[in-house]
């Protein structure tokens, strides 16, 4: 290891002890809004996806990213779903209608999480090789890289990402935590650790609104889409404090992809979820409209 390399993991380390420090200093905060009230999330379905599992979204002033996943090796064996005859996974950016508007070709496999922002696309692989593929507007790969803080050849996989302030965050499911990451020299900045909800120890993809606050969907894990009992997190993006925990009413969409744009939340429904039969959610494929009432 360099000196460098040292000083860059001491100072993440350093980051993620204060603020993991600051979480647990920090006093128990509300899980309604301003009257008490606990708050509750409806779905309201919009399009279905242009192909695939939809398993990632972004939200640019363009429009909606939708990242596909495709299931192959061990992964496709063990949802018992046929091998894909191109290996390819797209990223697909579409109008609020669901017309498709442009779609970028990447490497990434099993996608679990994507953001858009500096010009580029960021899949997140959730499966080898690992790590986030930048891909520019015309399907060129500009670098394929590990989640930092881990092995230089599997930093793991990942549910989530987000382009936020010319950053990049990464839900990091090896490191449990929402990690910022200098996209440039692919410095580790801040992690906040995963919201520890009892009960709900899924997690999924992350967002920000208006505020600068961070959402995370998070879910209990079940058999059977019946038992799911998913619900929205969310954090002060400097500390991780919990700000509010909100929960989906019954038979509302299954939640993977989250984004925000113009003052709504949105998601998609990728059609698989561990554990469950495949497309046992009768919203699979299909991108929803969050509300929070």
């Amino acid at each position: 290891m360099t000196k460098r390399e040292f000083l860059t993991t001491a100072a993440a380390g350093l980051a993620f002890a204060r603020t993991a420090l600051s979480a647990a200093q920090a006093p128990a905060v509300r899980t309604g809004n301003k009257t008490g009230t606990k708050r509750m999330a409806k779905t309201t379905k919009l399009f279905k996806t242009p192909g695939g599992f939809p398993n990632a979204l972004a939200a640019t002033p363009e429009g909606l990213w939708i990242g596909e996943q495709k299931l192959s090796g061990p992964a496709a064996v063990s949802y018992k779903l046929p091998e894909p005859k191109d290996l390819t996974e797209h990223a697909w950016l579409v109008d609020w209608k669901g017309k498709v508007l442009k779609t970028v070709k990447t490497n990434s496999r099993n996608t679990s999480g994507m953001a858009v922002g500096g010009g580029y696309v960021w899949m997140i692989a959730n499966a080898p090789p690992e790590g986030v593929f930048q891909v520019d507007m015309n399907s060129k790969e500009i670098s394929h890289r590990q989640i930092p803080l881990g092995p230089p050849t599997d930093g793991g996989g990942s549910h989530g990402g987000q382009w936020h302030e010319n950053k990049l965050w990464i839900s990091s499911l090896r490191l449990r935590g929402n990690l910022r990451v200098d996209p440039k020299t692919w410095t580790p900045e801040l992690m906040l650790p995963f919201y520890q909800s009892p009960g709900r120890t899924r997690f999924h993809d992350i967002t920000f609104d208006k505020e600068g606050t961070i959402w995370q969907v998070i879910g209990n894990d079940c058999s059977r889409y019946a038992d799911f009992k998913p619900a929205l997190v969310r954090q002060d993006a400097a500390t991780g404090k919990m700000l509010e925990v909100v929960e989906f009413m019954p038979g509302s969409c299954d939640p993977h992809g989250l984004a925000y744009h113009d003052g709504k939340f949105y998601g998609c429904d990728a059609g698989i979820h561990p554990g469950w039969a495949n497309y046992d959610s009768p919203t699979n494929g299909w991108i929803f409209q969050i509300d929070i009432v």
